[in-house]
């Protein structure tokens, strides 16, 4: 998609200035690891049984390790590879969390980690079709993203989204011992998790609050965690939603004293532990408040 600059009204087109090396790319992600990723930087070049891992993450919110690999070439298969630094992990967990101990300032313990939410990032300037088609399953624990640099010191960064319609991967892993061992593991979770068994009213209430949020913003996007389903807005989690049995609870993504609510319907948890960012949160049972209450997520924005 083409850039311009906004001159006075008149628009000049921004060339792309793609990057001479991988290690560029590599510097300038671990360097703002927490703004565009939201994770936490580990290690770089994290060596573990003869390979090389470029960058280890870690995310708090799903208490997972990330692996992030950056790619120039176009002729690698990100499935086979990514599945192979899964095992690695998976095979390796406890050099994962000394890694981690030994770096951070914080300690984890082996049941502390999530392992089941474990992924794998590729970054790259640009991926074939057959790359995105070969990772597009619902179920994958790897991410495609891309990174675009131009001449006006201009960096463009987009994950790239599985279709609504993506299928399992499943049924392609289970010949390989090795892969179907991951996927056994790994757990990638869908709106179709969180809705299973509730009921029709409870579902109905959820899809009117989701359409709702997503009308917010032409840009949001619905990104699926273990516990609640998360709206998400340029990499940044704006609300969340955990659907119970009987109703909705939601988080706003503001700090404790910056929300402006009239009628004082949210909760402060900024002291209580809760799954969703944020430190107000709102139960909800019918859509009276819907409007009021889009109010106040918008402020989350």
């Amino acid at each position: 998609m083409p850039i311009y600059q906004n001159v006075k009204s008149s628009l000049s087109s921004i060339k792309e200035k793609p990057f001479k090396l991988e290690k560029e790319i590599q510097n300038l992600f671990e360097s703002n690891l927490e703004n565009i990723m939201g994770l936490q930087m580990v290690k770089s070049e994290f060596t573990i049984k003869n390979k090389r891992i470029d960058t280890l993450g870690y995310d708090k919110e799903s208490k997972a390790f990330i692996i992030i690999e950056y790619k120039r070439g176009k002729n690698i298969s990100v499935v086979d590879q990514g599945l192979s630094y899964l095992g690695l992990m998976l095979e390796n967990k406890a050099d994962f969390i000394i890694e981690y101990n030994e770096t951070q300032k914080e300690t984890l313990k082996r049941n502390d980690v999530d392992w089941s939410q474990s992924r794998v990032v590729f970054v790259s300037q640009s991926f074939t079709e057959n790359q995105r088609l070969a990772t597009n399953f619902k179920d994958l624990g790897i991410e495609l993203w891309e990174i675009k640099q131009y001449e006006n010191n201009t960096v463009s960064i987009n994950s790239i989204k599985k279709a609504k319609s993506a299928e399992s991967i499943k049924p392609l892993t289970q010949k390989n011992q090795e892969f179907k061992a991951v996927q056994d593991e790994i757990k990638v979770y869908t709106e179709e998790d969180h809705l299973a068994g509730k009921s029709e009213s409870t579902i109905e209430l959820y899809e009117e609050f989701k359409d709702a949020i997503l009308e917010l913003s032409n840009k949001a996007e619905i990104r699926v965690k273990k516990q609640e389903v998360g709206f998400e807005l340029e990499g940044k989690i704006f609300c969340d939603i955990h659907i119970q049995n009987k109703g909705l609870k939601m988080w706003i993504n503001l700090k404790k004293g910056s929300l402006d609510d009239p009628k004082e319907i949210a909760r402060d948890v900024s002291n209580v532990g809760h799954w969703g960012n944020g430190d107000y949160q709102i139960q909800v049972s019918d859509t009276k408040n819907l409007e009021y209450i889009m109010s106040l997520v918008k402020q989350a924005l």
